[in-house]
């Protein structure tokens, strides 16, 4: 970056440039972005950061300045606030002391006419300005400065030459000249009468004004410089009392071992910890959010003691006293913990050995402001960016490791009750986010076509295959099919929206399952998901809102909510709870936990209303539980994850090259195996390849579509060709896939359950497969 070109100031410019300030022995001097303004010095990283976020302010009025060196230069206002500065060269470092010190020169001045005010001009509007009245209060006054100063001058101008006037046509009447010439002068002279009058008229008024005029100014300036500092002071405390709650948070985790089980989870990795050597006042990079606290619908207690006593022969006995159905409720409290039919108990030998690393990520900086100002308010899809931002996978793959857990469904097919089995499948559901806790890496869009087929038939009974059926809007198709009993379908699209510090991801589409042997069939919608910390700050992911898991053969629910996370909240971080009722709303389990690490279930032995008030006043349930079973646990990850992206044991092996894959899977996407080598030069030319040949294709087919549909209009193109890359679809199921592409392995429907269009799978792509058949495949890659 260029530095820019720094004049002598006048006395009223904002001047502004790039400077070194000392931060601290670590890091030494880094450049900053400093601004003089109405006698307040203040410092950004960056031009950009002006808009948003001020590092520090120091009030010049009161400051001292010195000179240590031909470059370095110290401004300190007593001892609270030392700024160390160096320029460029010594020229550089005049030109900032001569504005500083006139700055300091005319904020002094004006701080001594503001206290010679008096306490009674003190303005009304003082305590209500906010920053964009202080904006234009500031504007005002610097063109009422300078319209006074023009009319002083004119004043002036006008004494000096109407005095000048006066003299000549008095020398004039004194000289005798003829009767004609004397007229003459005799009109002048009464004309010159009249202009004088007229201007002293005119500048009594002026005088009058700029008097009114100084005494609001200083008024003006009073407000603006109180509510200045009341700023500064605020910013200040937060900015304290933000790295006192980080000092607290780090001492603690220093002082504080604690095994990974009993941990506690709103410390240990359950929010955007600061890094060692962060602790400088302005290299804070974390970004503080003051959430409300969560409150709970429902509050559980111990059942009776006379519950726990009952044998599991006389568990059928109480839920006749409970008025429950024995037909789906009458479970033994052990059967959800513990299932001798499991997975967990049989030996599952692989048929192949799976790769268990990949090449470490790259150590490449890249400054993600730079790519993404410009795109606030567009959707991710939309947004062209680099392999820097990515991971090796793409959304297909993304979107198969939902099935990192698929035990949960092969325990819940075997399930005599259904209320059981919505246990396992709520379970399922939580299960599903726990690979994104560390998962900043954004996947690789999928080409339209693009194809991924997840075999472990051998290995773990099911296979799945995933197919980009729509680029605009981007959505995908998934169908699973598992030997034990089971097969889940959905159809997900993305809607996203960058909003300057966090993005959001708004999954749409319903996910169904259904078991073969009961005929259940259940369905839910995912969570929105929200990346904080886009500009500044550690990434970091949250899952939020809420999923109703819904049997429609039984009526049964879950209702699960996914609480948002919150610094200063007291309870669990990243915490999810569950309650499963039956078809009239009578609840049987309560689920709880988090979902980036275990759930567990507890049995309803009665429930009541009671205890503390909701948010909406309305009293809360009271649950009476038995004591919680473990229900889901999430496998650790495999050793150095954190140099491999954080990828499960599954997402290692994704990517794994296999022999017999369709010519469309996304193992043979070449961008996405260039990056994961560790080539991200080539991978980001061969992304921009991909997509240039993928826009080529689309503008192709479109110019087909309209001359099969308009023979008349052939030839023309259409500037929707042009610019289909910008278009924004704000609900992508609803508003129609406009890419006139036929998927190959997926047809759209109308869903019976749900009654909405969705595609399903059609058949024929492992019996192609087989036959190793895959001549009708585009040519995508």
């Amino acid at each position: 970056m260029s530095e820019p070109r720094m004049p002598i100031p006048a006395p009223e410019d904002t001047y502004k440039g790039w400077l070194f300030k000392w931060t601290n022995y670590i890091k030494g001097y880094q450049r900053r972005w400093f601004v003089l303004s109405n006698g307040l010095l203040s410092y950004y990283r960056t031009q950009a950061e002006m808009r948003h976020t001020c590092r520090g302010t120091i009030n010049l009025a009161t400051a001292n300045i010195a000179v240590e060196d031909s470059c370095n230069f110290v401004i300190s206002n007593g001892g609270t606030q030392t700024y160390h500065l160096k320029a460029s060269s010594e020229v550089e470092r005049q030109r900032w002391i001569t504005a500083l010190e006139l700055a300091k020169a005319k904020a002094s001045r004006m701080q001594l006419e503001s206290d010679d005010s008096g306490d009674d001009s003190t303005p009304h509007a003082a305590g209500q300005s906010t920053g964009s009245r202080n904006s234009e209060v500031q504007s005002t006054l610097r063109t009422l400065g300078s319209k006074v100063e023009d009319l002083s001058t004119c004043n002036d101008l006008i004494a000096k030459h109407g005095s000048a006037l006066q003299r000549s046509l008095s020398e004039l009447e004194g000289v005798q000249l003829g009767g004609e010439t004397s007229e003459k002068i005799r009109q002048v002279t009464e004309r010159a009468t009249l202009f004088r009058i007229t201007s002293n008229a005119m500048i009594n008024a002026c005088r009058d004004f700029m008097t009114l005029a100084q005494t609001h100014s200083k008024r003006w300036q009073k407000a603006l410089q109180s509510e200045r500092e009341q700023r500064v002071r605020l910013e200040e405390t937060l900015e304290q009392l933000a790295k006192q709650h980080n000092h607290l948070e780090r001492a603690f985790r220093g002082a504080t071992v604690l095994p990974s089980s009993q941990s506690n989870p709103a410390i240990d990795s359950k929010g955007p910890v600061p890094r060692k050597g962060d602790a400088s006042d302005e290299d804070e990079e974390n970004e503080f959010f003051d959430a409300c606290e969560d409150v709970q619908e429902f509050i559980t207690v111990p059942a009776d003691p006379k519950y726990h006593r009952r044998s599991g022969s006389n568990v059928s006995g109480i839920s006749n006293e409970l008025g429950m159905d024995d037909g789906t409720t009458s479970l033994d409290e052990q059967s959800l913990a513990s299932n001798p039919e499991s997975p967990q108990s049989q030996e599952l030998v692989p048929v192949r050995k799976r790769r268990t690393r990949i090449p470490d990520k790259p150590n490449y900086s890249l400054n993600l402001w730079s790519i993404m100002k410009n795109c606030i308010g567009k959707e991710l899809s939309k947004i062209p960016m680099p392999v820097n931002f990515n991971e090796p996978l793409s959304m297909l793959q993304r979107l198969s490791e939902d099935l990192e857990y698929y035990e949960l469904l092969d325990r819940a097919a075997k399930c005599q009750s259904s209320l059981e089995q919505m246990c396992y499948v709520a379970a399922f559901t939580v299960s599903s986010y726990s690979t994104t806790v560390h998962r900043t890496g954004k996947p690789f869009n999928p080409l339209l076509g693009e194809t991924f087929e997840l075999d472990r038939v051998q290995e773990s009974g099911y296979r799945s295959l995933c197919e980009q059926v729509s680029h605009h809007p981007p959505a995908a198709a998934h169908h699973a099919i598992s030997e034990r009993g089971w097969t889940l379908r959905q159809e997900i699209a993305l809607a996203s929206k960058f909003r300057g510090k966090y993005l959001s991801i708004m999954p749409l589409g319903s996910i169904h399952c259904i078991f073969e042997k009961s005929t259940h069939h259940y369905t839910w919608k995912k969570v929105t998901t929200t990346v904080h910390n886009i500009i500044v700050g550690k990434l970091w992911i949250d899952q939020s809102g809420e999923i109703d898991v819904v049997n429609h053969k039984t009526g049964d629910r879950c209702h699960l909510k996914f609480a948002p996370y919150s610094y200063f909240s007291r309870d669990v971080a990243r915490k999810v709870t569950g309650v499963v009722t039956d078809k009239d709303g009578k609840a049987h389990y309560v689920l709880s936990g988090t979902w980036d690490e275990k759930m567990e279930y507890s049995r309803v032995m009665q429930s009541s209303r009671g205890g503390e008030n909701g948010a909406d006043g309305r009293q809360k349930t009271v649950y009476q539980t038995l004591k919680a079973k473990e229900l889901w646990k999430k496998t650790p990850l495999p050793e150095g994850a954190e140099n491999m992206y954080y990828f499960s044991t599954l997402a290692l092996t994704l990517n794994e090259l296999e022999e017999g894959v369709a010519p469309t899977d996304s193992r043979k996407r070449p961008d996405q195996r260039l990056m994961e080598q560790g080539r991200w030069e080539e991978a980001n030319t061969e992304k921009q390849r991909l997509e240039e040949k993928q826009r080529t294709v689309r503008r192709e087919r479109e110019r087909e579509a309209n001359r099969a549909a308009s023979p008349s209009e052939e030839g023309k193109e259409s500037a929707d060709g042009a610019l289909i890359e910008d278009s924004i679809s704000d609900s992508p199921l609803k508003s129609g896939h406009q890419d006139n592409y036929t998927p190959m392995w997926f047809e759209r429907l109308v869903d019976p359950m749900t009654g909405e269009p969705t595609h399903i799978y059609k058949g024929g792509y492992w019996e192609a497969k087989e036959q190793g058949n895959w001549d009708s495949c585009p040519d995508i890659f």
